[in-house]
């Protein structure tokens, strides 16, 4: 049993551990409008909807990884088209990449959208607040 204690040892050491994930309250993407060529860059707090266009993007976990392990940022996203008539159709589910943005990328033939990275914190106000503070606006002073 004393002889196979070092070999246990060495075996322990020598697999590697698992990266450990992060998850991050907000989504920070950028996206392209073909027609106009703009570039606009956005954050997007998990499970917010905000519209890009005649996107919706909903973020459901954005994951990144501690300084000290390889980076690998990535975010699970819902993005539905909004049509003309006010109905809407989901065109893309899934996983997308910040390292490799062409993986899993959104087909569409007006706009591309692409992770960038995930965020702890963010210029942009919480969903909350923007609801309150649309609230606010729209109830008349007394």
């Amino acid at each position: 049993m004393r002889a196979l204690a070092p070999l246990l040892a060495a075996l322990w050491l020598a697999t590697p551990a698992a990266a450990e994930t992060l998850s991050n309250p907000i989504a920070a993407f950028s996206g392209l409008d073909k027609i106009t060529g703009r570039i606009t860059s956005f954050d997007v707090y998990i499970d917010e909807t905000v519209q890009f266009g005649a996107l919706q993007l909903t973020p459901r976990v954005c994951y990144t990884r501690p300084p000290t392990e390889t980076q690998r940022t990535s975010v699970f996203l819902e993005v539905d088209q909004v049509s003309l008539k006010g109905g809407s159709q989901r065109i893309f589910t899934g996983w997308m990449f910040a390292d490799s943005p062409a993986l899993n990328a959104i087909d569409h033939p007006v706009y591309d959208i692409w992770l960038v990275d995930c965020k702890q914190q963010s210029d942009t106000p919480p969903p909350d607040q923007n609801t309150a503070a649309a609230s606010a606006a729209e109830q008349p002073a007394q």
